[in-house]
């Protein structure tokens, strides 16, 4: 090849790249954001980090997670509604932000029945009753014998004031004819440090926030809350097993603007089956005190409204009122 027809070939070589990166460029997709009202690090968003992984190869797209902490929630989910309903912005969301928090604030900035396309259930959970060293050795009913009989120390922690842990432990106060305290922490981490350290007897919040403390011996789980025994704790009865007639369990669901298309739902509903069948991602989730159980958009819309239901009465009763 002569040097002309060298440099003929190079600047068509060059040329042929000009044109193409844009091309292709322009043919990629834009990333799906999954939008995460709490910070990073906890259990909805290591779950939204772990459901991204795999929606990546599924959708053939890339998938971020976006933290928008703050309100218990309602900031993410503000965004949400804000969000284009093209299905390139969801999030997930704690079921404790559409069925709690709507008893509980007149002005919610959307409406978590109207607002929303759900897409699917991603985890079930119920909650684990933990107890420190500031709480006596013995099962559940002793604990609670202990703290009847001393009402000052009758005290249990949660990640929040106002939130599903918060009022399973009404339900619990409820139930067994007692007046329990709350304690509410601005987040599971600092509540699960004191508990170790004594300063709270008890802990009520996901079995998340202590199993790895349980593992390590620092605490005792002495009950779950959910119908059955968790498949993550099968050794630790539940509430009812214990004859404390208690249930208490929650949900994470993937949302979706409302208006998002019919066709765009069920690719993205199918894709989050695919992703939470795969062995390693249950075993992920139940290795973290969840259970994956994917649902149709259908089922997710009548669990939600089936827990708005069932919380109305023991949040009344409760008289809690945020500041």
């Amino acid at each position: 090849m002569n040097l002309k027809r060298r440099e003929f070939a190079a600047l068509a070589l060059a040329s042929t790249a000009t044109l193409t990166a844009p091309t292709l460029w322009a043919q990629e997709k834009p990333p799906l954001k999954i939008l995460v009202g709490f910070p990073a690090g906890g259990s909805v968003d290591i779950i939204a980090r772990l459901l991204a992984d795999k929606l990546r190869g599924s959708l053939g797209q890339n998938v971020v997670v976006e933290n928008k902490p703050g309100a218990g929630g309602r900031i993410a989910m503000g965004e949400l509604k804000r969000a284009a309903p093209d299905g390139q912005t969801l999030a997930l969301s704690p079921s404790g932000v559409l069925v709690i928090q709507p008893w509980l604030f007149a002005n919610m900035g959307f409406d978590p029945n109207k607002d929303f396309a759900p897409i699917s259930r991603v985890t079930t959970f119920d909650f684990a009753l933990s107890a420190g060293p500031g709480a006596p050795a013995g099962d559940v009913k002793a604990i609670l014998a202990w703290m009847k009989a001393n009402p000052d120390k009758a005290n249990y922690a949660t990640s929040g004031a106002g939130t599903l842990p918060h009022f399973a432990g009404q339900l619990l106060a409820q139930a067994t004819g007692m007046t329990l305290t709350h304690v509410g922490y601005k987040g599971g981490a600092p509540a699960a440090t004191d508990l170790i350290g004594g300063q709270v007897p008890l802990m009520l919040d996901t079995a998340s926030e202590t199993i790895e403390h349980y593992r390590a011996g620092k605490v005792r789980i002495v009950a779950v809350t959910g119908d059955t025994r968790s498949k993550s704790l099968p050794d630790v009865p539940t509430l009812k097993e214990s004859g404390i007639n208690v249930v208490a369990d929650g949900f994470f669901g993937l949302y979706g603007p409302a208006g998002v298309p019919a066709d765009v739902v069920a690719r993205l509903n199918r894709a989050v089956g695919d992703a939470l069948r795969a062995p390693e991602v249950q075993d992920k989730i139940q290795n973290f005190g969840l259970v994956a159980n994917y649902g149709t958009p259908q089922e997710l819309a009548a669990l939600q409204a089936e827990h708005y239901r069932r919380w109305e009465a023991p949040i009344k009763a409760s008289g809690f009122k945020p500041e």
